[in-house]
């Protein structure tokens, strides 16, 4: 699949550096070439020579080799690769590429590139959930930029979370992904995310508490193996999903519209958590707070999307899937869900208070279908993704 396609592999400096010489390994195993680039700090932790000798191509450093400069040298590196990959990618150079810096080689190759790039972070915890890194994240995705990973678990500093960097054979999925036709290429697929809020007046709303994260990650996994996805989400936290057409909605109505208008498709994954009741006759203004008595609040039900598009006569997608999120007898309660709205597959989750699900990193999930019933082990929303549309991409064959 990766015969004689061109990798441009930058090695940053961090500890996970090690993990690229098995990144080459596996890379020229299956036909690749790859030129490395280290940076400064990355020739701490492992050796351009060690390096060079798994490509099996000079490794580059200098920005200012004079050989290679006489002729635009870096110009020509950073357009020449089918794909320009960076494992592991620190935060600094996150930083330097979403701020455009370009102080040494690396981060001028990635500056002065058309090509695609693909980003494997590795950094502490902290480093990863500080707001600075978030907001570069967010920039750099905007931007086309790729990620594989972080995955979460111990650290080399002795702490525990989001911040490892994506095992070399989690990178060479993701960069046969970019680089062909994946399983899903041409099969388009409908995600809804994320809350919706139903207005009370204009600066109150009700709704459910989401993140969006997984149906986000769910998004990008289903685009890493080349699926068409329509992405619509309600105003969520997590950064839009790179790759994808992307619709914005505030309620549950407009997401409804939203769906309708997105069909036909040959699959639609609900991960949105939808408010299942609006308040009757917002008001237009803010309802003043009076001494001793209560605003007095109708509602009436929203429109259940999932039960809407399981149940459509015609241009019903081939598969659909819902999620139940279930505080008490998660499993009953998900197949009895499953059974009513008509739906295909559900993905049941437990989000009572304790599991710290709710707005957290990670998902317990139990696939419910009309035959079987598989509860994976507790993971990051990542891996669920990538483990979900896996089973998505089998399922539509």
């Amino acid at each position: 699949m990766l015969e004689d396609k061109r990798i441009l592999l930058i090695i940053s400096g961090g500890i996970a550096a090690y993990k690229s010489l098995e990144l080459i390994r596996q890379l020229r195993k299956r036909g690749a070439w790859v030129t490395p680039v280290l940076t400064k700090a990355a020739t701490e932790f492992v050796t351009p020579l060690s390096v060079s000798a798994l490509a099996e191509e000079k490794a580059y450093q200098d920005l200012f080799d004079l050989m290679d400069e006489a002729e635009m040298g870096h110009i020509q590196l950073s357009r020449s690769a089918d794909l320009i990959v960076v494992a592991p990618c620190t935060a600094n150079l996150m930083a330097k590429m979403a701020h455009g810096f370009a102080d040494d080689l690396a981060s001028t190759l990635l500056l002065a590139t058309d090509t695609q790039v693909l980003l494997a972070p590795a950094m502490n915890v902290r480093m990863w959930d500080n707001p600075a890194t978030q907001r570069n994240l967010t920039t750099l995705r905007k931007d086309g930029v790729a990620f594989v990973g972080p995955n979460e678990g111990d650290m080399a500093c002795g702490e525990y979370g989001p911040g490892r960097m994506a095992e070399p054979s989690q990178i060479v999925t993701a960069v046969e992904a970019q680089l062909s036709e994946g399983p899903l290429t041409g099969r388009r697929i409908l995600v809804t995310s994320g809350p919706t809020h139903e207005p009370i007046d204009p600066v109150r709303y009700i709704a459910n508490r989401s993140s969006g994260a997984q149906g986000t990650a769910i998004a990008r996994a289903l685009a890493l193996l080349g699926a068409d996805v329509v992405f619509i989400t309600g105003p969520a936290d997590a950064a839009h999903p790179e790759g994808v057409k992307v619709v914005e909605v505030k309620t549950a109505d407009e997401m409804l519209e939203a769906v309708q208008n997105c069909l036909p498709a040959d699959a639609a994954i609900f991960a949105a958590a939808v408010a299942d009741w609006r308040v009757e006759g917002a008001s237009n203004s803010k309802i003043k707070k009076q001494a001793g008595k209560l605003p007095m609040l109708s509602f009436s039900e929203n429109p259940d999307i999932l039960a809407t598009v399981s149940q459509l006569k015609t241009g019903r997608p081939s598969l659909v899937v819902g999620f139940a999120a279930e505080t008490d007898d998660v499993i009953d309660n998900a197949t009895a869900k499953r059974k009513r709205k008509g739906c295909d597959w559900i993905v049941a989750n437990d989000v009572s208070p304790e599991t710290g699900i709710m707005g957290g990193q990670e998902n317990a999930v139990t696939l419910i279908s009309e035959d079987s019933s598989e509860t994976w082990p507790r993971m990051s929303k990542e891996d669920v993704a990538r483990q979900l549309a896996e089973r998505i991409s089998a399922a539509l064959g």
